[in-house]
């Protein structure tokens, strides 16, 4: 017997209610609990980041795959749950179906994040940053499956830009050739994550979360079945100037080369080492962002459910 997708989700009831009243809810990854931050501030930061969303009025789907079953909706015990587990895998698209039938558990990326809210009717959904065109990827061919997951997946994703220790040129070159709308939250650049500026254009620009869930509105009305993204500036306050981060990306990025870290392992490599050339500044300015980026999400599903 084939099995339904439904089947294989478990929604808590408090997001299940809300979507039957049509409420406003906000999807939320687990890689920053398991691969993305150190223990405690994974913990402390997904707790936030939850609260920040129930206080801008939307209603926060944590998710991750839990015994083989895509949990929409983890409550603070299991958050802190996952943050204990060994082992726990790091989840894209291509991994998914397996994770699920093996009754594995595992954290979600951007990417999955992104497929198993779509399965549960969450239109929108609050990030770090995306993957993107990895250095030298011309050679390694190196892409995230996030790009991918935004041309074919209707959801929102809501993020502070790319990873700078992404190509970033190239990144916007993949995202503008699949289709998929880039609008800049505020700004007439592209944020670079850590960095306000990358230097490249914002593709598009829009100033309220009513403008941004208005632009949703028409893409899904034409019927289009790719993703928005929305790239939201960190705060002046807790950016890291370009410059300076970028030196030390640099100085990242080849310890990864010299060490032969490939795949899946070089984000969290990377984020591992900027932690330590930046002296706990990068994961300040990761959790600020994520904070920013969640308020931004928890606003544009607010209009979006009140729009019907």
């Amino acid at each position: 017997m084939t099995q339904r997708s439904a089947d294989l989700l478990e929604i808590t009831p408090r997001i299940a209610s809300t979507l039957a009243r049509g409420g406003a809810v906000v999807a939320l990854e687990t890689t920053i609990v398991t691969h993305g931050m150190p223990f405690p501030q994974n913990v402390e930061t997904a707790l936030a980041v939850e609260a920040l969303v129930r206080a801008g009025g939307a209603e926060p789907a944590t998710i991750a795959i839990v015994d083989g079953h895509v949990r929409v909706g983890l409550e603070p015990g299991d958050i802190r749950a996952l943050a204990g587990m060994r082992g726990v895998r790091k989840v894209s698209r291509a991994d998914l179906p397996f994770t699920v039938a093996t009754g594995a558990t595992g954290a979600t990326t951007v990417a999955a994040t992104m497929i198993c809210a779509a399965l549960a009717g969450i239109g929108v959904f609050a990030t770090g940053g995306i993957g993107g065109v990895h250095r030298g990827a011309e050679t390694t061919l190196d892409i995230s499956a996030d790009l991918d997951e935004l041309a074919r997946t209707p959801v929102a994703v809501v993020c502070a830009g790319a990873k700078a220790l992404l190509d970033l040129p190239k990144t916007l070159e993949v995202l503008e050739t699949r289709g998929v709308p880039v609008i800049c939250y505020r700004s007439d650049e592209f944020p670079a994550f850590w960095s306000r500026n990358s230097g490249l254009r914002a593709p598009l620009r829009l100033d309220s979360a009513a403008d941004i869930a208005a632009a949703i509105r028409t893409q899904r009305a034409l019927g289009y079945l790719s993703g928005t993204l929305i790239a939201n500036p960190v705060d002046v306050a807790d950016e890291i100037p370009a410059a300076e981060i970028g030196a030390q990306i640099e100085r990242a990025v080849a310890d990864a080369n010299a060490a032969g870290i490939l795949g899946k392992e070089v984000t969290p490599f990377l984020l591992d080492r900027l932690l330590e050339l930046s002296g706990g500044r990068s994961l300040k300015t990761n959790i600020a962002l994520i904070k920013s980026n969640a308020r931004l999400a928890a606003a544009i599903a607010v209009e979006l459910a009140a729009s019907g």
